[in-house]
């Protein structure tokens, strides 16, 4: 059984390593959707270890799987990869593991998204009623909602007829074009449907707390996601304006004088912007993602080999 126990190596490796490089890593910053790309690169990869792993465990442990798995395969296929020698109660125990691991992987994930869309009918039912459809108004349309509210706030509301929501204190204290950059910025986070990888980011990291990889990828998600929505904003209206318009709307919850957790990262948001730190060039852009891409790569070729060394 050693290409599984190779993979699950190889995923524990991935999954150790990898974050402490990124956290060490100061691009990141500068190239937000390269590092998110990285991201689910790592995250895939780790995932797909285990799977693979799973699968050639339960080809081990149990004939009917092995049967099915390489029923269209060679026998001297089947032969590289000494699964007949290697089944027992440790490939058997090794494939329930996993396969209770991915269960519940799928079962996090849908309690998410059923969590997720739950929300947004409330939140939705909620906006009709302080702000009703005018009449003639496509229900299934996108909206832009203006609430009557004393605190300056925009967001946006997924879904299959996105909404942005702007509150009438944001409309009056945003000057100029701060308004236009905060709405370029929510429909960034529309257009690159960045609440699927929170989803996948929560559910994973919920699902498996003990794990740091699936804790640092939801972070990282949280802080990526806003930083890549501040560049699609910033590269219409100038970073200075998307700047200002981040401290107009959170100079009064208190975010840039005491520690708050729930908007820790506005003041590195705001600091970055200002700093206008130049984006890396597109041959080191080009080279980062076809690295990334390589990643998940790696555990197949692991899976493959040997069955393509008994073929060759």
């Amino acid at each position: 059984m050693m290409v599984p126990a190779v993979l699950l190596l190889l995923g524990a490796l991935t999954a150790v390593l990898a974050p402490r490089l990124l956290a060490r890593a100061r691009w990141p910053e500068r190239e937000p959707v390269v590092a998110l790309w990285v991201w689910q690169c790592v995250v895939g990869a780790v995932l797909l270890c285990l799977g693979l792993s799973m699968l050639l465990s339960a080809a081990a442990a149990w004939q009917a799987v092995r049967g099915r798995l390489f029923a269209s395969a060679p026998h001297g296929v089947v032969d590289a990869y000494a699964l007949g020698a290697a089944g027992g109660p440790w490939a058997a125990l090794t494939a329930l593991v996993l396969a209770g691991g991915g269960l519940w992987t799928g079962a996090m994930l849908t309690g998410e998204v059923l969590r997720a869309r739950a929300r947004r009918r409330a939140q939705g039912s909620e906006l009709l009623v302080r702000a009703p459809l005018l009449p003639g108004e496509d229900p299934t349309g996108a909206r832009l909602v203006v609430l009557e509210g004393p605190r300056p706030d925009a967001w946006w509301l997924p879904g299959a007829a996105p909404q942005l929501v702007v509150t009438t204190a944001a409309l009056a204290r945003l000057k100029g074009s701060q308004l236009d950059a905060v709405l370029a910025h929510e429909q960034g986070h529309a257009a690159a449907r960045h609440d699927w990888l929170l989803h996948c980011s929560r559910a994973l990291a919920r699902g498996f707390p003990q794990v740091p990889v699936f804790a640092a990828f939801e972070a990282e998600m949280h802080r990526l996601v806003e930083m890549a929505a501040d560049d699609v904003a910033s590269r219409r209206f100038g970073r200075l304006t998307i700047a200002l318009a981040l401290v107009g709307l959170n100079e009064d919850r208190g975010v840039f004088g005491t520690s708050s957790p729930e908007h820790a990262h506005v003041p590195q948001r705001v600091r970055r912007l200002l700093s206008a730190t130049p984006r890396l060039s597109p041959g080191r852009r080009l080279r980062l993602t076809a690295l990334a891409t390589l990643v998940p790569a790696i555990p197949l070729v692991v899976a493959f080999v040997p069955g393509l060394s008994a073929l060759a």
